[in-house]
């Protein structure tokens, strides 16, 4: 393994700025493909660097999975030398990426205005919880707070369940696509342009956004000439389906698809009735169509219903356990789960980014780092000297 990438943000610095999920996420999408990621902490690391499990302090599987392929500085950003260091190291940097609220930016002065005054191209990205221009602003954000506020713990309401969260911070992990694309196009500006750029990513209306795509339906237009809501998602027959030996999603979905399941399915009598013969009748008729799965997908094992259904092109798959992930004979085949040793915690997993390119993918050519493991490394690049390093050592380690 070297401690550089080939990929196609080599070249790139980035100033990471962030904590819990959302933001370290982005920046570990950034420094996959290459960038040169400076992961700033307090002292103390983190908050998740000690979430459970861990084998060493600083070290948990989840800061392991979201820090590889970075570099750790450890800078006390309130005191003067800390803040100091880091806006040296903005002024060498493409990017600033934050998702501090904005008023602790403002209190340690790392506001957009602070560091564009050394570094006027820079792309400042803030990452936070409402859009600064609503009521909401100031509210402290989190996943499940955001799933609420975004109307996606609404809908499982519409299959007559109570309110309810994903069990997944999707609202984070959408937000942190948000930010990384964000940033991409910062730079391909800045590349072209010689200007930075503000970016403000919030992560209410990143969910919120994502949940309406396929939900504005009739309400897209002005009066709504339609129902609220994609029809078919509301049905609660939308659901996998107990084979006889287990789970499995069989979804015809084009005409010919249909056609088909309900000639091998037993069901002929079905092919020509009018309430399933188009996209539009089904999606209409979704309770009674996919009712009828209800009796006939138990009368058939899940490689059985496999074998008929990619036989004839049908979209079908067997429910996967999601810690049996890596054993899949598809994701083993692809290598999405990746066996590596870390310098200090031993053997341990990687799980790859999914994107591949033909000029050289993103993989893992840094091991996730210790806390403060290139604080001296990363601030000597910049000129920094043992005296000035000695200056940023907390009191009690001086």
């Amino acid at each position: 393994m070297t401690d550089s990438s080939s990929g196609p943000l080599q070249g790139v610095r980035i100033v990471d700025l962030t904590t819990i999920v959302m933001g370290p996420l982005a920046t570990r999408a950034l420094a996959d493909m290459g960038a040169d990621v400076i992961r700033i902490e307090p002292p103390s690391g983190d908050f998740m660097r000690d979430f459970e499990p861990k084998r060493s302090p600083h070290m948990s599987g989840f800061s392991m999975n979201v820090n590889r392929n970075k570099r750790s500085v450890v800078l006390d950003l309130k005191t003067e030398p800390g803040r100091t260091a880091l806006l040296d190291l903005a002024e060498t940097a493409n990017a600033f990426v934050t998702n501090l609220r904005p008023r602790a930016l403002t209190s340690l002065r790392l506001t957009d205005a602070d560091i564009r005054e050394r570094r006027p191209d820079i792309v400042y990205c803030s990452a936070i919880g409402f859009g600064s221009d609503g009521p909401y602003a100031d509210k402290a954000a989190y996943d499940d707070v955001i799933q609420a506020a975004s109307g996606l713990a609404s809908m499982f309401a519409w299959m007559g369940d109570e309110p309810a969260y994903v069990p997944s911070i999707v609202a984070d992990k959408v937000a942190a696509l948000h930010i990384t694309y964000s940033v991409l196009a910062a730079l391909y500006n800045q590349a072209s342009t010689g200007r930075g750029d503000f970016i403000e990513v919030p992560m209410a209306e990143s969910l919120a956004s994502f949940n309406l795509v396929e939900h504005m339906a009739g309400h897209t237009f002005r009066p709504p000439v339609g129902e609220f809501s994609y029809q078919r998602l509301l049905t609660k027959h939308r659901k996998p389906r107990r084979s006889a030996d287990g789970w499995v999603c069989i979804l015809p979905y084009s005409d010919q698809n249909w056609r088909d399941f309900f000639r091998l399915a037993g069901l002929d009598e079905f092919a020509d009735d009018p309430r399933f013969k188009s996209v539009n009748a089904r999606v209409e008729n979704v309770d009674a169509l996919y009712g009828l799965l209800e009796n006939v997908v138990g009368t058939k094992t899940t490689a059985e219903w496999m074998r008929i259904c990619d036989d004839h092109s049908i979209p079908a798959a067997p429910v996967v356990e999601l810690a049996e992930i890596g054993d899949d004979p598809h994701y083993a085949a692809v290598g999405l789960i990746e066996d590596h040793d870390h310098p200090t915690e031993g053997p341990y997993r990687v799980v790859r980014d999914p994107v591949r390119f033909r000029s050289g993918s993103p993989g893992l050519y840094r091991h996730a780092a210790n806390l403060g493991q290139h604080t001296a490394e990363v601030l000597a690049e910049i000129g920094y000297g043992p005296e000035q390093l000695a200056a940023l050592q907390p009191a009690d380690d001086q």
